[in-house]
């Protein structure tokens, strides 16, 4: 969902699938494994609906641009199928984790909140509140009242509708204050429905997706003119304590990955998974380039492969 535009976050999922596809097959042996990425905003091409587990990207861009567009009815198409499959269980249930831009999207979809533009942008490394309900849910149960993830985003969903939510089978776990008022209103974390989790931060983050970030002078003065330079230090130092943004990036996306293999290793006979180390991923330092190279072209998956979608 990044419409094309050459970004870090990309780069960091295609890590995170790389180590999920490792830990599969040190558990199942031969399991084929492989990503196949598409990009509906910029080239219209439909989502397929022959995988297992979908990461749908953040943007850039507003949540209402493509408004009536072939791909916006195809994104809802394929939401609903993903639900549909997951209320059904079974071997061929899928699972649809969207991150930001993509968060709006079904956010938007399913008119669970307003999505509406933000007085001015919000970004850097910021604490993520989880609600009662969300430090017992297993996406983000390891981190407590509070974790830290990177935020980049000029839109926002507030005014939950509980009830709607709440007809869907979904359920609040992350909003942008304790209090839901003082720090900010944005929701931003949802269990949506039956095989939809979103989050309106960026799981994916690594510190050398951070840090190329904020080798940008623009980026950097940016923050400070926002935040402060006492702010904008303590940024830094969040970037090398390994509580904070290295347990997000090597526990919530790693973890959904795990716990929805799991749900469709019986019934296909796989081994499941064991739960994840609570851990710096060795991923999260990653050396990484000041521009992403371009994606490889999109291909199918051959007979019997699992696969992860990413869109």
């Amino acid at each position: 969902m990044n419409n094309g535009h050459v970004n870090q976050a990309m780069r960091c999922l295609r890590g995170l699938a790389a180590g999920f596809f490792e830990r599969v097959q040190a558990h199942n042996p031969g399991l084929p494994c492989e990503v196949v990425e598409v990009s509906p905003r910029d080239t219209n091409a439909p989502i397929p609906t022959d995988c297992d587990l979908y990461l749908a990207s953040g943007g850039p861009g507003s949540p209402f641009d493509g408004e009536g567009e072939p791909w916006t009815q195809d994104f809802a198409r394929f939401v609903d199928g993903v639900v549909e499959s997951a209320s059904q269980g079974g071997a061929h249930r899928r699972a649809l984790f969207a991150i930001c831009y993509s968060f709006e999207l079904v956010v938007h979809h399913y008119k669970l909140a307003d999505v509406v533009p933000r007085a001015d942008r919000k970004f850097g490394v910021m604490p993520i509140y989880t609600t009662p309900v969300g430090q017992h849910h297993p996406l983000l149960a390891p981190f407590g009242d509070r974790l830290f993830a990177f935020e980049h985003r000029n839109w926002e969903a507030v005014n939950l509708d509980e009830r709607r939510l709440s007809s869907l089978g979904g359920q609040l776990l992350a909003r942008e204050s304790r209090d839901g008022i003082s720090k900010g209103r944005a929701i931003l974390g949802l269990q949506v429905a039956p095989g939809v989790e979103a989050v309106q931060f960026h799981p994916e983050a690594d510190r050398a997706g951070v840090m190329s970030w904020l080798a940008r002078p623009e980026q950097a003065a940016a923050f400070k003119a926002t935040y402060g330079e006492v702010t904008y230090l303590a940024m830094l130092r969040t970037l090398d304590d390994p509580r904070r943004l290295a347990r997000t990036y090597a526990l919530v996306i790693p973890g959904w990955l795990g716990r929805c293999f799991n749900d469709i290793a019986g019934p296909r006979g796989y081994a499941e998974l064991p739960s994840l180390e609570d851990v710096p991923c060795s991923r999260f330092n990653a050396h990484c380039r000041a521009e992403e190279a371009s994606a490889p072209p999109a291909r199918s998956p051959g007979s019997g492969e699992r696969v992860v979608r990413e869109i």
